[in-house]
């Protein structure tokens, strides 16, 4: 028996094996057994235009000239419209090169279910699609966080009750982006919370046998305003007055790296930080393996982007790191205070460094928060657990 279509749309997709982009929406879509995959992502230099990965149809399409192909990837597209506005240039050619390429892909094998990531834009052309593509579609689309938080105003509201109106489904991956659409007024009956998973099997496990017992910390994300690195540096200059030995290794890239690493020189931190770089989520493991303590200082942007999920505190957890978060909506989906973690106030750099301190000096209470973390994210967080949530969805839609 042929296994019914299923149409995926996605800005962010690994380009290449061992790419450094966020591999959440391939991770869902190779569990999705029941389901022939197709994916349409964007392409970009050094990409193939179709190939087969676990078994998941991926088809990228062109938008301009391959070496201006730069809207997604590498920040995302929010974060680099704001770096260069000609980009917005670009934004015409990539509707309609997304549109027309799931267009042909949605005819050719006859698919009927489609699976949009991000409302905004991509939800636009979903929306599309499902009027325009011959016999009964389906639409289910899933809101991450900056398809909601970064575009503010009336006209992206607008366009986020419209795509909504015409979904059968519409997901989100926390709790903060559900109360985001009921104060929008979305027009369904309901919104289905379900975060993306993390591999708590076989990748994010407890390391073995434990790191040695130095005061590491280890933040890892992106190096834009919203992830708090900016404030984990300032932090740090009090964390290294009483904890002279505490180090910090900060994993990942992005446009704020530049400005960090001359705050770190400014304050005298040079020895006691060492940036690593872009890393591939296979490395991060072995990353968080080398760390008493993940910090993550989520804090709210000045356009108002704020993190959706945090699936980097997941994996920290999952890890049987105790983890010090920046209290935003999100997190309060995955952390309890004083229980499974440990919230500050967004951008109180004083109450961050002192919750640091606090921990370091007390290895019973980060075994206890470790522990209580893991078993708390195994529950709920694991693929297994996430792929079959939206497995059931996406069947429930076919019926």
């Amino acid at each position: 028996m042929n296994k019914p279509g299923l149409l995926v749309l996605t800005t962010t997709f690994p380009r290449w094996t061992d790419d450094f982009e966020p591999p959440f929406v391939y991770e869902l879509c190779r569990r999705l057994h029941g389901f022939d995959v197709h994916v349409v992502a964007p392409h970009a230099t050094g990409s193939a235009l179709y190939e087969v990965l676990d078994g998941v149809h991926v088809h990228r399409f062109r938008y301009a000239p391959e070496r201006l192909e730069t809207l997604a990837y590498n920040g995302g597209i929010t974060a680099n419209l704001r770096r260069s506005r000609w980009k917005y240039l670009l934004l015409q050619g990539f509707l309609l090169g997304l549109f027309f390429t799931a267009l042909r892909v949605a005819r050719r094998h006859g698919i009927h279910l489609i699976h949009v990531h991000w409302m905004v834009p991509n939800g636009l052309v979903g929306a599309a699609l499902r009027q325009l593509l011959p016999g009964k579609n389906h639409l289910l689309v899933t809101a991450h966080g900056a398809d909601v938080f970064a575009l503010r105003g009336r006209l992206f509201a607008a366009l986020r009750r419209w795509v909504a109106g015409e979904a059968d489904l519409v997901s989100v991956v926390g709790g903060s982006l559900k109360e985001a659409g009921v104060h929008e007024r979305w027009p369904v009956t309901a919104i289905e919370v379900a975060p993306m998973g993390v591999d708590l099997q076989r990748q994010f496990i407890p390391a073995s046998p434990p790191p040695p017992d130095a005061p590491t910390l280890v933040f890892a994300g992106r190096l834009v305003p919203k992830k708090g690195a900016a404030q984990l540096i300032e932090a740090l200059a009090a964390v290294a007055a009483a904890v002279p030995t505490c180090r910090l290794l900060v994993a990942g890239e992005g446009p704020q790296r530049a400005a960090l690493q001359q705050r770190v020189d400014e304050l005298g931190l040079t020895a006691a930080v060492e940036f690593l770089g872009a890393y591939h989520v296979d490395w991060l493991p072995d990353i968080l393996h080398r760390g008493q303590l993940a910090v993550l200082p989520f804090v709210a942007a000045r356009d108002g982007d704020v993190e959706g999920l945090g699936l980097t505190v997941i994996e920290a957890m999952g890890c049987g790191l105790p983890v010090i978060v920046g209290d935003v909506p999100a997190v309060h989906d995955i952390v309890t205070d004083g229980e499974t973690g440990m919230l500050v106030p967004a951008s109180d750099v004083a109450a961050l460094a002192q919750a640091i301190i606090t921990l370091l000096q007390d290895p019973q209470r980060r075994a206890r928060l470790g522990a209580a973390g893991r078993a708390a994210c195994l529950a709920r967080f694991d693929w297994d657990v996430a792929a079959a949530r939206y497995a059931a969805a996406i069947e429930r839609l076919g019926t």
